[in-house]
């Protein structure tokens, strides 16, 4: 089965989005080992609990793993689950929210853990008090809305699979007599 560029061409934004989530998660590791820094996530409890840990190891393994391994194999999915199931994709729409809510989902998080994490650990080090009203009040609504939001993609994607496999007409028919 040949697939053309404009069935193609909506999955290249996958793997942009990969490369640059890896470029982030590697630039953070490289980071998170400076000595300062490891020192000042080491007061605050990285990486065994405390708000260090939301730097390290949560941001740092969410932005490899969910912004470049899962994006890449979405991606990848997309791409070969036509050629090998000799499929049409079920729906460019599913494909482009599971695209788009996976990424708004993964970059909230992320971004969330690192602020988070930074405050609360300013917080535990210089004002014991606020921190719990803190994470209460506003990092724990913006991490469900997050995760939902990452959720939401994990679902576009799987439903996408499971419909184009079940319900998905073949691409090309046989015409063999």
């Amino acid at each position: 089965m040949i697939i053309n560029k404009s069935e193609t061409q909506p999955l290249v934004k996958f793997l942009v989005v990969s490369a640059l989530s890896f470029l982030v998660g590697t630039i953070h590791g490289m980071l998170q080992v400076m000595p300062p820094i490891r020192a000042w996530l080491d007061s605050i409890g990285s990486p065994y609990g405390g708000p260090g840990h939301m730097i390290d190891p949560l941001a740092h393994a969410h932005m490899n793993l969910v912004g470049g391994v899962v994006m890449l194999a979405m991606g990848a999915t997309f791409y070969l689950l036509p050629q090998f199931s000799g499929k049409k994709l079920y729906s460019k729409k599913l494909v482009s929210y599971t695209f788009w809510f996976t990424v708004m989902g993964v970059y909230s998080f992320y971004t969330i853990l690192m602020v988070f994490g930074t405050w609360e650990g300013y917080l535990m080090l210089h004002d014991r008090e606020m921190l719990r009203q803190v994470h209460q009040h506003y990092y724990s609504p913006l991490m469900a809305l997050s995760g939902t939001c990452m959720a939401i993609g994990f679902l576009f994607y799987f439903l996408n699979i499971v419909l184009t496999l079940v319900k998905s007409p073949k691409a090309i028919e046989s015409t063999s007599k």
